[in-house]
Formats: structure tokens, sequence, C-alpha cells
């Protein structure tokens, strides 16, 4: 499928188009167990394997434009047919914020049924549990403008799929991804496995989603978006180093170029669409071959790419 095309699916799918998609997708993505070729998968977790190019794109809210400039610019579609080894990894945050989480959506669920062992989707805050939903939730009015009197079934479906989407994937002795941060409890690949079957009793889903890191913070602290914590790079190099990894690449955060470096090159933050409510002046996505090994985030910069 070409890019354009998918473009104009997105943009003219009505309510049914959507639903299908949503339950076919989520029945994929839950389905997931074992090794899928490019990845391995057990619980929520995904362990991706050192062999491929990835493109690894962070929060999108809702900012389809900002999509369909990285997908053309990365040729990224082109390179899934061509390469069965290329993948790419969303770190979440697919809608809200932005008028057209719908189409965001589509597009990326489209891409998973087309290359379903070639696309990874991470779980973000605003695909959390319902006791952790992002405010404001713009979901529930977006889809009323765009599917009418029946838009409640488009949205139970899309809740339904936020249980299926993963807390993390892994790249052995390279990455770490998720969306919002780390916890000190985190003590082996099993913590993030299960982190949602443990949820609410632990906090060590809502750490995944909703935490930051903080250059002022030695271990962790409360964090003033009334979820999560602060972590600091003490909890950043005792986690990443349990579970054999060097870089944590995660989402969350506004980023003025797209792109910010912590904890001493241990961490970057990608945000990768633009405009309001953020106003950035850039968004960012990484284009990476999984197979090198780097020290640091400061290594990646030049596989950076900002719009």
């Amino acid at each position: 499928m070409q890019l354009q095309q998918l473009v104009k699916e997105a943009l003219e799918a009505k309510r049914e188009n959507f639903e299908a998609i949503l339950e076919e997708a989520a029945g994929v993505i839950c389905g997931e167990e074992g090794n899928m070729e490019n990845f391995e998968v057990y619980g929520r977790l995904v362990k991706v394997s050192p062999t491929c190019d990835a493109l690894i794109i962070g929060d999108l809210h809702g900012d389809f434009n900002s999509l369909v400039e990285i997908l053309s610019k990365s040729t990224f579609i082109q390179k899934l047919h061509q390469h069965p080894t290329s993948i790419a990894i969303f770190l979440g945050d697919y809608g809200d914020r932005g008028f057209f989480s719908a189409e965001v959506y589509y597009t990326l669920l489209k891409l998973k049924l087309l290359f379903p062992r070639q696309i990874i989707l991470l779980r973000g805050n605003h695909e959390g549990p319902e006791d952790l939903l992002a405010y404001p939730h713009d979901l529930p009015s977006q889809f009323r403008n765009r599917f009418g009197e029946d838009w409640r079934k488009v949205y139970e479906k899309v809740r339904k799929l936020f249980e299926c989407l993963y807390n993390a994937a892994i790249v052995e002795e390279r990455f770490l991804m998720l969306h919002g941060g780390l916890s000190p409890k985190i003590r082996t690949l099993d913590d993030l496995a299960y982190a949602h079957s443990t949820h609410p009793k632990n906090e060590l889903l809502e750490d995944l989603l909703w935490s930051d890191p903080d250059e002022n913070v030695k271990e962790v602290c409360a964090s003033p978006r009334g979820a999560g914590k602060l972590f600091g790079q003490q909890v950043t190099e005792e986690v990443l180093g349990r579970l054999n990894a060097k870089i944590l690449i995660r989402g969350h955060e506004p980023c003025n170029e797209g792109f910010k470096i912590n904890h001493n090159g241990q961490i970057l933050t990608l945000f990768s669409r633009k405009g309001p409510p953020y106003f950035n002046d850039c968004g960012a996505y990484l284009t990476v071959d999984l197979s090198r090994k780097f020290q640091n985030a400061e290594q990646l910069i030049p596989y950076i790419h900002k719009f």
C-alpha cells in the first residue's frame, strides 16, 4: 500500500470501517506470543532482535500531519515492503490533544495489519487504564464529532485496544523503550512484562506510563503531573544495569527541539508532533540500526531527524 492511499483511507473511514480495524488489530496484538520473527513477546514486553533497522516515533497526540510527514520523509512504508526485518516502534500517546486522533489510530492500526511482524505499538499514559486517564481526555468528544451518535461503540473498542498495547520493548545490551519512566522497584524483565497484571496494587505500570527523569533528584520524588514520579540518574543507572540495556528511549515529555537527553546520556526523549497545545519548534524521530551498540544517547544524535 502507498502512503497516499493510506492517508485517503484514514481521512474517509466510516464508523464501520474504524470499528472493524480496531477489532482486527486488537485481536492481532493481543494474540502475539512467543517468537514473532523480528521480535519475541511475553506478557506485555517485546524483546526485539538486534538485527533490525528501526524507525522509532514518540508522542503523536492526534497530529496526523506530523505522522504523514514522518512516514513520507523516512520512506519507511517502502522499507517495510522491501526489507522484512525493518521495524517501526511507536512509543505511545497516539490520541488526545490534536484534532485527528481517529486518523492517527486508523493509520497505525492499518500498518499493524499490513506488517504485523514489523510494527510494535507501546502503551502511553493516554492509553492507560481507566483509573489513570490523562486529562483532558479528548477522545470521546473527538469520536462524537467524527462518528455521530454511535461513537460510544468505537470508543469501547479503543479502550479494549489499550489493554493489548505493550508496556515496554527491549533490545538487549542496547535499548530499553517505553513511554514514561523507570521505577527503582524494577528488578527483572518480568516486572515490565507483567506490570499491568499487578495494577493498581503495584505502582509499576503507573511509573512506566507517567514518570519523568529529573536532573535534581537522586532517587524518586512526587511528580507535578499528579501520577508517576520524578526519578533521578541513580535509578536510571541501576535499572538499565539490571536489565542489560545502555540507553532508555522514551516519549511523554514535550521537547522544543523534538528530543532531549538526560542523565549523562542514558536517556533519550523523543517528541514526534508539532503545534498546539505544545508549540514546540520541531518534532523528531529516530532511525537506527539495532545491531549497533551505542554507549550513550549523544551517539544517536546523527540518527535523529528533526522536522
